[in-house]
C-alpha cells in the first residue's frame, strides 16, 4: 500500500503525450510513468495530425516528440501545438546530435532536447525539468547550442533566457499589444500575460516594454 503522506504522492500528476513512430520506442518510454507515479500518459501518436488531434483532446502538459515521424518533421506538432497552447512543454527526443536539428528545434519552441539513448529515468528527471520553465538540453549536445551561438545576434542571445510562453507573450507586446489584446491572442488571463512580463523585463534586465519589444525586434533583424 501506497504510503499517502510520500513526497512523491503530495506533487501533482503530469499528464504525458508520447509522439513516436515506432511503437516499440513508445512501449519504451512508457517506462517513466512505471519508475515515477507523477507521471501519467494519456495518449499516443504515430503522426503530425493524430498528434495534434489527442493534444487537443487530451490536454497533456508535456508531449516527449520524436523530431523525426517517417516522413513528416516531428518539430511541426512543437511549432502548431505551441501556437495554440503556449504553456504546453514539448521535450524533444531524437537518435540525431545534429547541430541544425538542435537549433530547428530551440527556433520551434521546445523546451528540451534529449537523445533517446538516455535512461528512463534520464528522460523523467528531464520532464520535471521542463515543467519548471527550465529548458534541458542532452550534455551531448551542448557544443552544438554552443556552436549556433555565433549565429544568433546579440538580441537573439539575450532571448534564450527566455521560456517559450514568454518569448510569445514578448512578441505580442513587440507588436503593439495591449496585455489584454496579447491574453486574448494568447487565450491567457491578463494577470498570467502582466505575471509573464515581469519574468521578461527580470530576465533580459529591462524596465519598459519599449526596452523588452526593441530587444525582441533586434533579434528578428528589424
Amino acid at each position: 500500500m501506497n504510503d499517502a503522506s510520500s513526497p512523491a504522492l503530495d506533487q501533482a500528476i503530469v499528464r504525458l503525450l508520447l509522439v513516436d513512430d515506432h511503437p516499440v520506442v513508445r512501449q519504451g518510454l512508457r517506462m517513466v510513468a512505471d519508475i515515477d507515479p507523477r507521471l501519467q500518459i494519456v495518449g499516443e501518436a504515430a503522426n503530425i495530425e493524430a498528434a495534434l488531434r489527442r493534444i487537443a483532446e487530451l490536454s497533456p502538459e508535456v508531449v516527449l516528440l520524436d523530431v523525426r515521424l517517417a516522413d513528416e518533421d516531428g518539430l511541426e506538432v512543437c511549432r502548431r501545438a505551441k501556437e495554440r497552447q503556449p504553456g504546453l512543454r514539448v521535450l524533444c527526443l531524437s537518435s540525431f546530435a545534429d547541430d541544425d536539428l538542435v537549433l530547428d528545434a530551440l527556433a520551434a519552441g521546445a523546451d528540451g532536447y534529449l537523445l533517446k539513448q538516455n535512461d528512463a529515468q534520464v528522460i523523467v528527471e528531464a520532464i520535471h525539468t521542463v515543467m519548471t520553465g527550465r529548458a534541458v538540453f542532452d550534455p551531448v549536445i551542448t557544443p552544438a547550442l554552443a556552436a549556433g551561438r555565433p549565429r544568433l545576434t546579440p538580441e537573439a542571445q539575450r532571448l534564450q533566457s527566455l521560456a517559450p510562453g514568454e518569448r510569445r507573450v514578448l512578441a505580442e507586446v513587440a507588436r503593439g499589444r495591449t496585455d489584454k489584446e496579447a491574453a486574448v491572442v494568447l487565450n491567457l488571463s491578463v494577470k498570467t500575460v502582466r505575471n509573464c512580463l515581469d519574468r521578461v523585463f527580470a530576465k533580459l534586465n529591462v524596465r519598459t516594454r519599449t526596452e523588452a519589444a526593441l530587444i525582441y525586434a533586434g533579434s528578428q533583424g528589424r
